[in-house]
């Protein structure tokens, strides 16, 4: 995999906290979703930013690869 820009829809609303933990990525509200989009630089990057997703509880609704 190369690098890519990603969408990542996540449930609900992020706190401040959980949404500094992803300071990588543009964090957007889009109720009753929260929208996270940024560049991922290679496969061990997706599938960290996947892990803290888990690792927080958050429930990823949707996540896609969109054009830059």
């Amino acid at each position: 995999m190369s690098s890519g820009r990603y969408e990542f829809r996540v449930q609900g609303r992020l706190s401040d906290d959980v949404a500094g933990e992803f300071d990588e990525l543009e964090v957007a509200e889009a109720v009753p979703e929260t929208v996270m989009h940024g560049e991922v630089v290679d496969e061990a990057h997706l599938h960290g930013i996947l892990a803290r997703f888990q690792s927080l509880g958050l429930r990823v609704v949707s996540m896609r690869e969109v054009p830059r």
